[in-house]
């Protein structure tokens, strides 16, 4: 036995182990670029349940088609091994082990008891709130990142994670509190900056949040391409949100898209902000094509509901019909071969598919189709995973087809909410404008 970062005890007597263990653990609080360690961990001991199990989630984190088949080699390399180890190892393995078989709910208990009964294990809360998220159990973010906070007060992602939470949670200005302190202890916390921005975005406060992000956007630099690009996704929000859509191209043009195209999350990050930029009636050229190209390669993969329905909306703009009908019939197979007794079988069926086919029916410019579709859908968008910012995307889709359907006195009174809501919004007073001339 030897003690990881955490000190606590990895059934492993080869220090190189624990050290590859201890570089994947930081490369997940921190968005860093070193995770891969964890699959050397592992081949260098077979018999270390625990390295076998984080290079397991290390494939699932990657979000392809093939993610849960090379995941499942490195659990079942861990079974003859499960009895000898130790129980925090046995329950890691088990959590990661109900993710691969799409069971939600079991891989937060299983991480929720980890955090529970060992909190120094800041990569098992960090787990926690990342399977949370991913549900919409927004709540249990913040009860895990709180009952984590005595143990870690000391950490700056620590309260990256508390910023994020009480941020999900409608929380403001204590989520800019806990945000600005984790910054205060480490200035290049790009999770803090990333839930900072929610703040502002939320509050509408546009011109301080772009010059926020953009005063430490060089701190993202040897983050992950996840972390890189969202946070600079966001600084393009503030530049739409103040009606200046070509300073937010240009972002997406320098920053947003390009990082690792092959990778779901930016191509995520690429579809909603080019959306974006179109609803402020800007030309986006051929960039549509670029992104559709990764697209269209993955084929149907069915990893979430949320990726699922950007993919769509990125074929669909692009024209690639073809591979946008392939696409939803897959996942109308998908959904019917769903079980119902797990979370994630329920959220397919009740949200997944009706939001895959409202924003197909929007891309093809079906408008009727796509805001009747989509409006069940908004009902339980939380539950897909994704930020309030993500999800907007939807909702904006749904309020410009019902515009487009001649819905004018159903959609009008969101707008009109939204400039309540946000009255320094210059972008909310164009959309209203935008009504009147449909």
């Amino acid at each position: 036995m030897l003690n990881d970062r955490w000190d606590l005890q990895v059934a492993t007597d080869d220090p190189a182990v624990v050290a590859g263990l201890d570089t994947f653990d930081t490369s997940f609080i921190t968005y860093g670029t070193t995770a891969a360690a964890v699959w050397d961990a592992a081949r260098a001991d077979p018999a270390c349940v625990m390295a076998q199990a984080k290079a397991a989630a290390l494939e699932m984190f990657l979000q392809t088609g093939q993610s849960t088949a090379k995941a499942g080699p490195w659990l079942r390399q861990a079974g003859p091994y499960l009895s000898k180890t130790t129980e925090r190892e046995k329950l890691w393995h088990a959590q990661v082990a109900a993710w691969v078989a799409g069971d939600a709910e079991t891989a937060i208990a299983l991480c929720r008891e980890i955090a529970t009964r060992w909190p120094q294990d800041l990569a098992a809360v960090k787990m926690t709130q990342f399977h949370m998220f991913h549900v919409g159990d927004l709540a249990g973010m913040l009860e895990i990142a709180e009952a984590a906070l005595p143990v870690h007060r000391h950490i700056a992602e620590m309260h990256g994670m508390l910023a994020f939470g009480l941020e999900e949670m409608n929380r403001l200005d204590e989520a800019e509190a806990a945000g600005r302190r984790a910054i205060e202890m480490k200035r290049a916390e790009p999770w803090a900056h990333h839930a900072i921005a929610h703040v502002m975005e939320t509050q509408g406060r546009c011109a301080e949040g772009f010059d926020f992000m953009i005063g430490l956007s060089d701190s993202w630099a040897d983050r992950n391409s996840f972390m890189l690009s969202h946070n600079w996704w966001h600084a393009a929000l503030f530049a739409i949100d103040s009606d200046q859509p070509e300073a937010a191209l240009r972002l997406y043009d320098d920053h947003v898209w390009g990082v690792w195209k092959d990778y779901s999350q930016d191509q995520v990050n690429a579809v909603a902000l080019l959306a974006r930029l179109e609803f402020a009636e800007l030309d986006v050229g051929d960039r549509w094509q670029d992104v559709a190209d990764y697209i269209e390669t993955r084929g149907p993969e069915h990893v979430e509901p949320f990726l699922d329905a950007h993919y769509l909306l990125g074929l669909t703009r692009a024209g690639r019909d073809a591979a946008a009908a392939t696409l939803l019939a897959s996942l109308h197979d998908h959904v019917a071969r769903q079980n119902d007794q797990h979370l994630m079988g329920r959220i397919w069926r009740a949200v997944g598919l009706p939001l895959a086919e409202g924003v197909a029916a929007y891309g093809r410019a079906d408008w009727r189709a796509a805001f009747n579709r989509l409006k069940p859908a908004l009902d339980g968008l939380q539950q897909i995973g994704g930020s309030h910012a993500q999800r907007d995307l939807f909702w904006q889709l749904w309020l410009r087809a019902g515009a487009h359907a001649g819905e004018i006195t159903t959609v009008k009174p969101y707008l009109e909410q939204r400039i309540a809501d946000r009255p320094g919004v210059a972008k909310h007073r164009r959309e209203l404008a935008q009504l009147a001339q449909i």
